[in-house]
């Protein structure tokens, strides 16, 4: 009976160890850097490191514009308002500018008829 059991219990431990062999295979194949999903999350993982590195270069030039486009807005209103300023100080002055005068009107044009005997000479 001792034996039965030693011969079931060796058994019950080579069995263990071949399950085991078989699921390390398969984790390792799972795991692997080319075809497995080791190989996904590493692709991930790069492309999330440029992802980061692009979108910090795009936050920088959208802080270097909206700087630019608040200066440009500045003189923009600076401009705006010397030109009201100076539309406004057109207002004041007088017409000093005088009217031109219209051209004299041409006298009308007459045509004559001259009888045939000083033609025909």
């Amino acid at each position: 009976m001792e034996m039965i059991a030693d011969i079931l219990l060796v058994a019950g431990a080579l069995g263990a160890g071949v399950y085991c062999f078989v699921l390390a295979r398969r984790l390792a194949r799972f795991n692997d850097l080319e075809n497995g999903v080791g190989g996904a999350v590493a692709v991930l993982s790069a492309q999330v490191d440029d992802l980061t590195r692009t979108l910090v270069t795009a936050q920088a030039t959208a802080s270097n514009s909206t700087e630019s486009l608040d200066a440009l807005t500045e003189r923009a209103e600076g401009v705006a308002k010397r030109l009201e300023l100076m539309v406004a100080s057109m207002h004041d002055l007088p017409d000093s500018a005088p009217k031109p005068e219209p051209a004299p009107e041409a006298p009308p044009t007459v045509f004559f008829r001259h009888p045939r005997e000083e033609r025909a000479s």
